[in-house]
C-alpha cells in the first residue's frame, strides 16, 4: 500500500472520529443508538454567583448517576461512552450536599444542577485569560449490569445571571424585623414582631407560595418537606406534608437578584398553646419557559416540567416559643431548643436558646463530643440564643453532641445551670 493511500485512509478515519464527537455534542443522527439524553442541553448561568437548574436525564438502561464535574474542555471518554472532562481544565466537582438526583419518569433521573459561586468564578477567570465563555457540566452514569460508563454533557453559558438565566433561589434568610435573634420567646398573649424573608435569586419570574405554621405536638417537617416544589421530581410534587396555612403570596421578581418578602400578619400567628412553633416558607413551582425540562425530548414522559423557583437546598425555618416565664428560684435554666435527642438535617442551622434566670448576668454555653469540649461561648444576659459555627457538623461527624448552659452572676459566681441535652447530625440525604 503506497503512502498516498495510507494518508487518504488516515484522513477519512480522522474525519469520522471528529464527526462522531460532533454528533455526541450536537445530537446529530450519527450519535450512538440508546445514548442517554438530557434536557435542557444548555443553560445561561451567572458568572459570579451560584445558579441552580432542573435537568432531566432520559433513555437510561440499568444505569445510575455518579459524580458530576464542571470543566472548560472535553476529551473522548473511551472505553466509556461519550466525552468527559479534560482533567487539566476541571473547575470543580458537585458537592455531596448539593447532589439531588432522583429517579423519575420512564427510565429517567432528575437532577438539580447547583453551580457554586467558586466554580462560576473559576470559569470566569479562565474566560478572562482567553478561554471560551462557555464551559461544561458533565454527569457520569454507571451501569448496574457491567456495561461501560457513560458521560452526559450540559453546556453552561456565562451571563450576568439575570434575564435569560434560570429562575433559581440561591439563598433565603428568615428573620423577625429589627431583631437579630434566630429564635424568639414570647409570653402568652404577646404579639410577635413582623417576619420577613430575604431572598437572593437568579433570572426573573413569579414567586408564588404560602406561609404555614407547625404548631406544638404536630409532626415536624423532614428535609424533603422544606424543598421548593420546583426542586422535586414531578411524581413527588404535591406530596410534601402540609400544615396550617397563614397567608399566600404571588409577586413578580424583576431581574434585580434580591427581594424582601414580607411575612404574614403577626396578629394572625397562633400563640394560644404554650410550646414551640415553626414558621415555614413554602415556595411553589412557577411557569418559566427558560428552564422548563422537556420530558418528551429525552423519552421520560409527556409534557414539560415547570422549574421556576428551583433551589438546591432546604428552605430555613423560623422558630418562636410561647409560654410563661420559668420559675428561676431554684437556679435551673430552661432550655428552649434544640430538643433533647434532636437530629439536624443537612444544611439546617444549629441554634441554641434558653430562658434567663433572675441572678444571671452572663451565660456560658458548653458543647462537647465524647466528653471533649468543642465550643465554649459566654454571652450576656437577655441574649438567650447562640448559633453554632458551620464547622461543628464536620468535627462532630456521626457522634452524639451534648450541651448545657450555666448562669454566672455579676462577679462570675455560679448561680444556675441547665440539664445536659443531646443531639446529632443526619447523613447526606436525597429528597
Amino acid at each position: 500500500m503506497n503512502k498516498l493511500s495510507m494518508r487518504t485512509k488516515n484522513g477519512i478515519r480522522s474525519r469520522l472520529t471528529w464527526f462522531f464527537l460532533l454528533s455526541v455534542f450536537a445530537g446529530l443522527p450519527g450519535s450512538v443508538s440508546g445514548q442517554i439524553a438530557v434536557n435542557p442541553t444548555g443553560l445561561n448561568v451567572s458568572s459570579q454567583a451560584p445558579t441552580s437548574a432542573f435537568l432531566t436525564f432520559g433513555n437510561l438502561n440499568n444505569q445510575i448517576p455518579a459524580e458530576a464535574t464542571w470543566c472548560g474542555a472535553l476529551i473522548p471518554a473511551a472505553p466509556a461512552l461519550g466525552v468527559k472532562c479534560n482533567p487539566a481544565t476541571i473547575f470543580g466537582v458537585i458537592p455531596a450536599r448539593y447532589d439531588r438526583t432522583a429517579a423519575s419518569g420512564i427510565k429517567a433521573y432528575t437532577d438539580i444542577m447547583t453551580l457554586p459561586a467558586s466554580v462560576a468564578r473559576r470559569a470566569y477567570q479562565a474566560a478572562a485569560a482567553g478561554a471560551t465563555s462557555s464551559f461544561f457540566f458533565v454527569r457520569r452514569f454507571v451501569s448496574t449490569v457491567g456495561g461501560p460508563d457513560e458521560f452526559v454533557v450540559v453546556t453552561c453559558r456565562m451571563s450576568g445571571g439575570f434575564a435569560g438565566s434560570p429562575f433559581s433561589l440561591t439563598n433565603v434568610m428568615l428573620s423577625f424585623s429589627d431583631i437579630e435573634k434566630p429564635i424568639l420567646f414570647v409570653r402568652e398573649g404577646e404579639t410577635l414582631p413582623q417576619i420577613k424573608a430575604q431572598i437572593t435569586y437568579t433570572g426573573t419570574g413569579r414567586l408564588q407560595g404560602r406561609w404555614e405554621v407547625v404548631q406544638p405536638g404536630e409532626e415536624l417537617p423532614k428535609s424533603g418537606d422544606l424543598l421548593t416544589e420546583a426542586t422535586l421530581p414531578i411524581e413527588k410534587r404535591g406530596t410534601q406534608r402540609r400544615y396550617t396555612q397563614l397567608s399566600r403570596f404571588n409577586v413578580f421578581l424583576p431581574p434585580d437578584g434580591k427581594y424582601t418578602l414580607v411575612g404574614p400578619n403577626p396578629a394572625e400567628l397562633p400563640r394560644a398553646v404554650a410550646g414551640e412553633y415553626l414558621l415555614l416558607l413554602r415556595i411553589e413551582a412557577s411557569d418559566d419557559d427558560v428552564t422548563g425540562s422537556n420530558l418528551a425530548a429525552v423519552g421520560a414522559g409527556p409534557g414539560i416540567v415547570n422549574s421556576g423557583a428551583v433551589a438546591g437546598f432546604p428552605l430555613p425555618v423560623l422558630r418562636y416559643f410561647v409560654g410563661a416565664a420559668a420559675d428561676s428560684t431554684q437556679g435551673i435554666i430552661r432550655q428552649l431548643t434544640p430538643a433533647d435527642n434532636k437530629t439536624f438535617a443537612v444544611k439546617e442551622f444549629v441554634d441554641f436558646a434558653w430562658l434567663d434566670i433572675d441572678k444571671g448576668a452572663f451565660y456560658q454555653l458548653e458543647i462537647t463530643v465524647d466528653g471533649r469540649r468543642l465550643i465554649t461561648a459566654v454571652l450576656p444576659a437577655r441574649v438567650g440564643s447562640y448559633r453554632a459555627p458551620s464547622w461543628l457538623r464536620e468535627r462532630a461527624g456521626q457522634k452524639t453532641v451534648r450541651w448545657t448552659v450555666r448562669a454566672l452572676g455579676e462577679n462570675g459566681q455560679h448561680v444556675g445551670e441547665s440539664p445536659w441535652r443531646s443531639f446529632s447530625f443526619a447523613q447526606i440525604e436525597n429528597p
